[in-house]
C-alpha cells in the first residue's frame, strides 16, 4: 500500500532542523566530541591572535569568537539538517506499508588499521560491522532492500511482518522511488535504521490513522433490486 502524503505532513515526518535523536546520531562517541573541542579550541585562539595582530573590529571578532567557541555543540545540528536537507529536495512523498519478504546478516568493512606485532611485521587489522539486510515489498511488486547496523532488538524481525516507511520521488504518481527513509515494524514497536530521518511522533500518527481508516472502511454493498412502480416509462 502507498498513500500519497501533503508537501505539509512530510515536511513535519522529515524535519527542517534535526530532531533529537538526530542530533544524537551526529554527536557520535566521545571521540568525535574531543575532535569537535579541539576545532573550537583552534578556532577561539586563530581568532584571538587575529584581534591581536590584526586589529580587527570586536564586534566582529567577538561573533565569530562564539560561533567558533559553540563548534562541537551546533555542528551535529548542521550535519543532520543537511542530511535532512537532501530528502526534503524531492518533491513529492508516500507513506508504504508492506511486507518483510527476506532478511539476513552480512559482515561490513568499516576501516582497516596497520600495526607492527612482537616479530616487527607489518599486520592490517580490518575493522568489521555486523548489518541487517531486509528486503521489503508488497503485493504490486514494488520491493527496496535495505541495512543497518545489527541490534539485539531486531531478533524480533520475521519474514511476513508488516514494515512502514516514507518514499520519496520528483514523479506526482510516485512511480519512481528515488529515496526511503528508515523502517518501522510496528508488530514489535521497532526502527530498523542507520540514521533515524523520521520525527516518530508524526510518523506513529499517520501509521494509526491510515490503519484506523482501513477497520473503519465500510463494505460495499450489493446494489438493491429496484422495484417496479406503475408509473414506470418503459
Amino acid at each position: 500500500m502507498l498513500v500519497p502524503l501533503t508537501r505539509q505532513k512530510f515536511e513535519q515526518i522529515i524535519p527542517l532542523i534535526a530532531s533529537g535523536s538526530q542530533y544524537k546520531y551526529y554527536w557520535g562517541k566521545l571521540s568525535s566530541l574531543l575532535q569537535r573541542l579541539l576545532i573550537s579550541v583552534v578556532t577561539v585562539v586563530v581568532i584571538f591572535l587575529g584581534r591581536i595582530f590584526l586589529k580587527l573590529d570586536f564586534g566582529l571578532i567577538f561573533s565569530f569568537g562564539v560561533f567558533g567557541a559553540f563548534f562541537w555543540l551546533w555542528y551535529p545540528v548542521f550535519q543532520a539538517s543537511i542530511r535532512n536537507a537532501k530528502c526534503r529536495r524531492y518533491k513529492y512523498s508516500g507513506f508504504f506499508r508492506g511486507r518483510v519478504l527476506d532478511w539476513w546478516i552480512t559482515d561490513k568493512l568499516t576501516g582497516k588499521q596497520e600495526t607492527v606485532n612482537n616479530k616487527g611485521e607489518l599486520v592490517i587489522i580490518e575493522n568489521r560491522e555486523k548489518r541487517i539486510n531486509l528486503e521489503v515489498g508488497d503485493n504490486t511488486g514494488f520491493t527496496v532492500e535495505f541495512d543497518a547496523p545489527l541490534r539485539p532488538a531486531h531478533k524480533a524481525i520475521a519474514r511476513g511482518q508488516i514494515a512502514e516507511m516514507i518514499v520519496m520521488s520528483n514523479r506526482p504518481d510516485l512511480s519512481t522511488i528515488e529515496e526511503f527513509s528508515n523502517i518501522y515494524i510496528p508488530n514489535s514497536n521497532l526502527w530498523v535504521s542507520d540514521y533515524p530521518y523520521v520525527r516518530e511522533d508524526f510518523f506513529n500518527e499517520v501509521s494509526r490513522r491510515l490503519r484506523t481508516n482501513q477497520r473503519e472502511q465500510p463494505r460495499r454493498r450489493r446494489p438493491e433490486p429496484q422495484k417496479y412502480r406503475d408509473d414506470d416509462d418503459y
